[in-house]
């Protein structure tokens, strides 16, 4: 084939995908979705590496997903002077981050621990799979790995479509072809791509359709009713695992505050029946109020600030964008004057 003929058909072939991504990015920009970050471990890593920051100013933010959603990152910064890094996992249990914070000889910041009970207090393999991966991750790093980080970010703050949770081939697959599950084989709900959204610095938050839309809220609804009948958030474990978990915390917190750091606790807002659950099967006397004796610290219960304690959660479990802001003030307004005033 001529030289020329194959140029022809190369640039051809570069039009038409240009044409085919650009008309994609468009479709997905007149959705109305804003940009969403890859909430993975390449994310997290770069935030892990910002807790040697200044300690007057900076604040480090571990849990599950509450604080996530509830910590708005840029009141905090506004009312404090203070950066927020946000380590937290959904999903997940914060104890490897805390036990890893704990073991960091060079970690002397200020750190608050957000306790959502059905997670935290929760030995099983499956909680503990995602902060060990993200932790590992971080500590073998290579600089190929970091470079490429710096690069996707580039792209990723520009282009809707590089969204791999939400469009990527296989999320729009399992969106749009439902299939059986196996015998046996358990695959968990889709979530609404409106029910969270992540920025940069890690923060999750309710798009404005979501916190409008009844319909997608009982979409998430019945997901935690889902977990909650099949043994999931709200079921008792087996094997009771407090009295490790605590024991644990109690090591790591006393690690850090030997090298001259601070911990606090906090307990983020839930509601409805999720609210329920966790006050039946998960009582702050036995596992709220234990902590804070063992380890000797202040904490922030959400139900004890009037501030707080009305509020409801959309689908349960999470603040909408303004309880959130309410909730970061309120937060600010509990916490000892040396996690949130800059020096």
């Amino acid at each position: 084939m001529p030289e020329k003929t194959l140029s022809r058909a190369a640039m051809l072939m570069a039009l038409l995908v240009l044409a085919v991504i650009g008309s994609w990015e468009l479709y997905l920009r007149w959705t109305g979705l804003p940009l969403d970050y890859d909430d993975g471990k390449e994310l997290w890593s770069d935030k892990r590496a910002k807790v040697y920051d200044d300690p007057g100013k900076t604040t480090v933010f571990i849990g599950s997903s509450r604080i996530k959603f509830d910590l708005d990152i840029d009141t905090w910064k506004k009312m404090t002077g203070r950066e927020a890094v946000q380590l937290s996992i959904v999903g997940s249990t914060p104890m490897p981050i805390l036990r890893d914070l704990g073991n960091d000889t060079n970690f002397r910041g200020k750190l608050v621990v957000d306790v959502t009970e059905p997670l935290f207090f929760n030995n099983d393999s499956a909680e503990v799979q995602k902060p060990d991966l993200y932790v590992a991750y971080y500590k073998h790093r290579t600089p190929a790995q970091r470079a490429s980080f710096e690069l996707n970010h580039l792209l990723e703050s520009r282009l809707l479509f590089l969204d791999q949770e939400s469009f990527s081939l296989n999320a729009e697959l399992d969106k749009k072809v439902k299939l059986p599950n196996r015998p046996g084989v358990f695959v968990f709900p889709d979530f609404p791509d409106d029910f969270g959204r992540t920025t940069f610095q890690r923060q999750s938050y309710m798009t404005d359709k979501f916190v409008a839309d009844t319909t997608l809220q009982h979409q998430v609804q019945n997901i935690w009713l889902f977990l909650m009948h099949s043994g999931g958030h709200d079921a008792a474990p087996k094997e009771d695992p407090v009295p490790i978990v605590l024991r644990s915390v109690q090591n790591a917190v006393n690690k850090i505050r030997a090298r001259g750091g601070e911990v606090v606790f906090t307990r983020t807002p839930s509601s409805g029946p999720f609210r329920a659950g966790e006050e039946h099967v998960f009582p702050r006397a036995a596992m709220w109020d234990p902590l804070l004796a063992m380890t000797h610290s202040t904490g922030f219960y959400f139900a004890d600030n009037p501030a707080t304690a009305h509020f409801t959660c959309p689908e349960w479990s999470h603040l909408s964008p303004s309880d959130a802001t309410l909730y970061t003030k309120a937060l600010i307004n509990e916490l000892p004057p040396s996690f949130v005033t800059s020096k």
